[in-house]
């Protein structure tokens, strides 16, 4: 069903995607032979490819779609797997989409020379294409993401973060990269900065719901491909749910479930009892009606936008669907 959805939702750009394809495989070859290797494992484990739909349809919606349209979608593409990569090797993970994560396949060394060159390569492809103006706008994305995990490692050895520090951590490691993605979008079809910096907040708003899904996601999963319920309390990520529940709670739950929390190993009975208190104490729901708030803030910048446009309304199935997802 999900994959009807995107279907739906790619129509409007449906051609461009497929020539995006061949045009992103051509952005990674390269003589090593076991770097093609590699690389083809990448193309294989591609996913949904959400954030190049979204470079296609902001540009569909404001413009024509155009080569520096691709090389945007591209050099997205490039930075968001050199970052899976880097992650996979610091997390220590060993599934990514449903298969095997390079780290796991090719180990540590072999997994950061592979992100290093898949960056390295976005860069090029810019540089090449003299795109100075989408260059600047990812790496203002790379900064805000490096800067984003350092402060999740930082807040992970606290027992309790405040909303506002949750926030500034999803700002900046998730939601910059969508913000990127709609920005290059919109600079790709020659807008002006007032427009671009109007889709550059829209998709941080996207990529702010996007999160607290994945969030609620950790409480709600069952027999889904990916990460397993629970899996962010097992690496004490204090994520928005846990923050609204704590908030709710009295005193006494309060202090139990911080050092049920803080333990460096939790077995399943205990992951159950923590999601357990935060439904106990509304922290899915509140949750919730906050990625609904965030959602329809998105949704009302685009409006301008509409005109019967099929890339708005596309682009507007698109938000929809990243707080419906079941994965």
């Amino acid at each position: 069903m999900a994959q009807d959805e995107l279907v739906r939702i790619k129509a409007p750009i449906r051609e461009e995607m497929k020539h995006f394809e061949s045009h992103f495989r051509d952005s990674m070859k390269t003589s090593v032979p076991l770097l093609n290797v590699v690389l083809n494992h990448v193309i294989r484990r591609k996913g949904k490819q959400m954030r190049p739909m979204f470079v296609f349809l902001t540009a569909r919606m404001l413009g024509q779609i155009n080569s520096s349209t691709y090389t945007a979608a591209s050099l997205v593409e490039l930075l968001h797997n050199a970052t899976l990569i880097h992650d996979d090797v610091v997390d220590k993970s060993y599934r990514r989409r449903g298969y095997f994560s390079i780290h796991a396949l090719w180990k540590s060394k072999i997994s950061v020379l592979v992100g290093d060159f898949l960056l390295s390569r976005g860069l090029l492809l810019s540089v090449r294409n003299k795109e100075y103006d989408l260059l600047e706008i990812v790496s203002h994305a790379v900064e805000q993401m490096s800067e984003g995990e350092l402060l999740q490692v930082r807040n992970s050895r606290k027992l309790y973060i405040s909303e506002e520090a949750y926030f500034d951590v999803v700002r900046k490691k998730t939601a910059s990269l969508i913000a990127s993605c709609t920005a290059c979008g919109a600079r790709s079809v020659g807008r002006d900065e007032s427009v671009i910096e109007t889709l550059r907040a829209f998709g941080e708003k996207v990529g702010i719901a996007f999160q607290i899904k994945d969030d609620l996601l950790d409480y709600e999963r069952s027999g889904v491909i990916g990460k397993p319920a629970g899996n962010d309390i097992k690496e004490k990520k204090v994520t928005l749910p846990l923050i609204y529940a704590l908030n709710q709670a009295g005193e006494k739950d309060r202090k139990a479930i911080k050092r049920l929390f803080g333990r460096s190993r939790k077995n399943g009975r205990q992951v159950n009892e923590i999601i357990d208190f935060v439904r106990r104490h509304n922290g899915l729901e509140l949750a919730r009606d906050k990625m609904k708030q965030v959602k329809d803030e998105a949704l009302r910048m685009l409006a301008p936008y509409s005109n019967d446009n099929p890339g708005y309304n596309s682009m507007v199935d698109l938000v929809e669907y990243t707080i419906n997802r079941t994965q």
